[in-house]
Order: C-alpha cells, then structure tokens, then sequence
C-alpha cells in the first residue's frame, strides 16, 4: 500500500498577518485540548506522559455502558442488585451514590450515580451487573481504549481507584476518550451529561463539574481526585456549535482546579476562532478506485468543515488530500476513504476526514482481466 499524496490544493490567503498561536500559562503540570470542529490541536503540556487518573477513569466505564445500550446488548431499564461485598467495600470509600445494600438499581440510575456523582460504589455494581464481575467489565475496558486508539492507557479497575499503578492514562487519550463518546454516542451524552445534580435515596448531591454554570454550554465530562493523582478535570463545551474538550490533571488543590479548568476552557472558545472551508457535501477531489466499475470516485466533505485559527491572526493555509490507495472496490456511499490535512502558520496541522462521494462497485470479468493485462504489461 502507497500513501498518496495529491496535489495541494491552492493556499488560501485569510489577511497578511501571520503571528503565533495564541499562548496560555497554567499550573497544571499535565493539560491538553481540542476542538472538534477541526481536529485542531489547541494546546498540549505533557499529553503523552502516563499518569494515574482517578475518577477520570470513568468515563470509560460510562463509554463501555453507551457502546453496549447502543448495540442493544444493555436496556436502561435494566436493573442490577447491590450485594453484600461490593457494599461493604464502597458505601463509603471516596465517593458515593449511597447505594443501599439489597437495593435493586436500574442502569439508567447507575449512570446517573457516575456520571453527575461520582459514586464508586456504582461504578462496581453496574461493571459486576454487565460483566459479571469488575475483572470481567475491566477487560471490556481495554478493549474499548484498544479500539479507540488509546495506545498509552490501560485500566485496572472501574473506578479509578488507586491500585499501585495498574490504572494509567495520559491526557491525550481522556481527550480522545471524551471525544468519542460526545461523538459515538450523542443523545446518550445529552442525556447523561451536564445534570445539575442527582437524588438517590433521598439524598442529593450536585455535580462537581467546575465548568457548569460558569462557562457557557459546559456540560462533561469527569473530575477525578486522590492523592497520589491529585486534582483533575476532563471538561467539555459547546458554543454556536463548536465544540472543545480539554484535560488538566496534577493540580494541587480543589480550588485551583476550578480556577484553572475555567480559564482554559474560556482561552479555548476566546483565543481561537472556526473558520468554514467546505460545506456537506462538497467534492474535494477524486481517488484512484482497483478493479472498481468506475476507475474513480469522489471525496467528498461528510459534514461542514472547518479549521481552527487564532482569533487575533489568520495567516495562510495549504490544504492537501493523502489516501492508501488505490481504493479496492467496492466502495460504499459515505464510506470514510480519504483525509484532508490543513496546514496553518499559526496552529500547525489539522485532519479531517473525507468520504466516498458514491457508491463503487466491482468491476466485472472482462473489465478484471483488462486491469490485470495492463499492470503486468506496465501499462497500469
């Protein structure tokens, strides 16, 4: 397989001025973000070294949950019994959802319990109700980051607990993490995220997310907190459709988490701006297509694309399309095949996916002999 590297696509001159990308200071020894209008990259500190996450580590135990709903191997009415073990264990170890021994609870309730109160206890009883016991749940886990490309993490438990250093990730692939899951899963993310707070059992507790209520359209994703972790926050939000998620982790107080996780967040949606390059729909270029019905096909933009630039200057772009190829047929309709790489002065490269315009079938008996006569005469 050959990487294909088209011709670039003409520079696009945005204004004369070309500085640097916007610059921002934080405390946090570890911290990243991205949006996911361009794939851009907006800042990144130390997103590649491994670190324990504590209650971040949830969110895949949430991912793990959607993905199964989703394939409807998993109901939300589905219900779950607390058992003596696991309660004596959790009912008050860190955070709590004050699971009840016996108590019978639905998924719905135990997702409930994670996401917007950070219960330990319902991250156990819903990994033991899925899988049949933690280990088992766990490995569904690693599977799903295997999947994710989450190449640098890997868990040992549901929750996050410290277990002298079988629980790592980095901070590039929380992002990517909760990334996925607004994009995998988005009514579940709607459904899940964002709550104000949470009552079970009579008791009420509200979400700890430091954005909500202080930063617009803020509604994800994790805290997580222990002493050997310290203090971090995987946070998301959306303003005029655009969307960011970011990850600070090592932070040495409460405090400055919320101080910190504020200020990047609003750097994030301040300091840089979308810019529309093609709308859905809009044929990029065309790609080579092996023993296809058609010798080609379109690539065409599946949603409206954007890239990401700095607010106070735009500078100049080139864009250009790369592909493994040629494509074997048959190629379906809207099939991702293809990828559009923008490169900026001021933010570096960005990717976006390309899709087949239409449908490639395969080539028939004659048309196959042919495509072989030419490539070994040479003339393919």
């Amino acid at each position: 397989m050959k990487n294909y590297i088209l011709a670039s696509l003409p520079f696009i001159a945005l204004s004369s001025a070309v500085l640097a990308a916007p610059s921002f200071d934080t405390d946090a020894p570890i911290a990243y973000m991205t949006d996911l209008s361009s794939g851009a990259t907006l800042f990144e500190k130390n997103a590649d070294k491994q670190i324990p996450p504590a209650s971040m580590a949830k969110m895949m135990t949430v991912y793990v949950a959607f993905d199964l709903i989703e394939k409807g191997k998993l109901d939300l009415d589905d219900k779950f019994r607390v058992n003596e073990a696991t309660w004596k264990k959790w009912n008050n170890q860190g955070s709590t959802m004050f699971l009840g021994l016996g108590d019978e609870v639905s998924v719905k309730d135990l997702l409930h319990g994670i996401v917007t109160l950070s219960g330990n206890d319902a991250c156990v009883v819903l990994a033991e109700g899925i899988a049949g016991t933690e280990q088992a749940f766990v490995a569904l886990m690693n599977k799903s980051a295997k999947e994710l490309g989450m190449s640098k993490s890997r868990f040992g438990n549901s929750n996050g607990w410290p277990d002298e250093g079988r629980t790592m990730v980095t901070a590039r692939d929380l992002a990517n993490l909760g990334s996925s899951t607004v994009r995998n899963f988005p009514e579940l993310y709607d459904d899940f995220y964002g709550q104000d707070s949470f009552t079970w059992n009579g008791i009420k507790q509200s979400n700890r997310n430091p954005l909500i209520g202080k930063v617009a359209g803020s509604d994800g994703l994790k805290t997580g907190h222990t002493e050997e972790a310290g203090y971090g926050f995987a946070g998301s939000a959306e303003q005029k459709g655009r969307r960011l998620v970011s990850v600070l982790a090592g932070l040495d107080s409460y405090a400055g988490r919320i101080e910190q996780s504020i200020r990047f967040m609003n750097w994030g949606f301040n300091a840089w701006e979308p810019k529309k390059l093609f709308d859905k729909g809009t044929k990029i270029q065309t790609a080579e297509v092996q023993l296809g019905d058609s010798s080609t096909v379109a690539l065409v933009a599946p949603r409206d694309l954007f890239v990401t630039i700095p607010k106070a200057t735009d500078g100049k772009m080139s864009m250009k399309v790369t592909y493994d190829g040629p494509i074997k047929a048959p190629i379906v309709k809207g099939q991702p095949i293809a990828t559009l790489v923008i490169t900026t002065a001021d933010a570096g490269e960005q990717a976006v996916p390309l899709v087949a315009g239409d449908d490639v079938g395969e080539a028939g008996f004659f048309n196959r002999v042919w495509a072989g006569l030419k490539s070994l005469l040479g003339l393919a």
